[in-house]
């Protein structure tokens, strides 16, 4: 056969290429210019955030919204509760993950689909069954004005919606783990903890990286559970953001919104640095 004919593509060919970049094109704006727009309208000088003509490069609705007292509590509550449900549901997560990987016992798939509930159902049911299990323990409204445990209704209810998530990366995770390693460490006298702590967690460790970071990015963002969750003296970032669109739209939002997804941005490089490490040591 000749090159030239080899080497010749059918034009069928050349269509799926351009129609499947077209799709990825489409796809791809769809997703991230309503984000860039909203970055670049936080620098507008404009009285109005939903105003898309621009007056001018500012930053001082940065300086308000970090002025803004109520903004910033709502900015330091929305942390803590993320950092709080991230570390209990990294280590439920874990000790989840390690209890449906290793062991058999009766009524295993009913656990598994018990913990994988909470990932399958509504957002919506799940904010009201907690808001209605709060009620009757007589938690709900009836939090304490200390913080940071005035936030524990929305704290529980973090954690009982994000560690399924972590489990199920753990669990992921646990599926390459070669357990020769693990039998090689006791026959040379390892403890089970110093299995756990030498063997099984350095294997485990991008798979809790991620599973912190999908937590932490659940929790940061989540306002439906947290708006059926929180107390009168309680408020989240996405609640209080909420609570200020429905008045109207301005540049301080922006500029809340803004410093909210680079935060997520700077804790996706870092998480994606941590995992690639250790890829190329293993």
């Amino acid at each position: 056969m000749p090159k030239h004919y080899r080497n010749k593509k059918k034009p069928f060919e050349y269509s799926k290429k351009w129609s499947l970049r077209s799709v990825f094109l489409l796809a791809t704006l769809f997703l991230y210019v309503p984000i860039i727009v909203l970055i670049v309208f936080s620098f507008n000088n404009s009285r109005r955030g939903g105003n898309v003509i621009w007056k001018g490069f500012t930053t001082k609705y940065y300086d308000k919204a970090f002025n803004n007292e109520d903004l910033m509590l709502a900015f330091g509550n929305t942390l803590t509760i993320a950092i709080v449900a991230t570390i209990a549901s990294v280590i439920l997560g874990t000790c989840t993950a390690i209890l449906l990987w290793r062991f058999r016992f009766p009524f295993k798939p009913l656990v598994e689909g018990l913990v994988s509930l909470p990932i399958v159902i509504p957002e919506i049911c799940m904010g009201v069954s907690l808001a209605l299990f709060f009620s009757a323990m007589g938690w709900l409204g009836n939090t304490s004005d200390i913080w940071p445990f005035n936030l524990s209704n929305i704290m529980i209810a973090h954690i009982t919606f994000c560690f399924p998530f972590a489990a199920m990366v753990i669990r992921t995770r646990l599926q390459s783990f070669n357990r020769e390693m693990e039998e090689a460490a006791r026959d040379l006298g390892a403890t089970e903890f110093q299995v756990f702590k030498d063997i099984l967690l350095p294997h485990l460790k991008p798979g809790l990286v991620a599973g912190a970071l999908l937590s932490f990015t659940l929790s940061l963002d989540d306002f439906i559970v947290t708006f059926f969750t929180s107390g009168p003296n309680t408020v989240t970032l996405p609640v209080k953001i909420y609570s200020m669109v429905r008045f109207s739209v301005t540049p301080e939002i922006n500029a809340a919104s803004t410093i909210l997804i680079l935060l997520t941005l700077v804790l996706t490089f870092f998480a994606l640095r941590i995992q690639t490490k250790d890829d190329s040591i293993l």
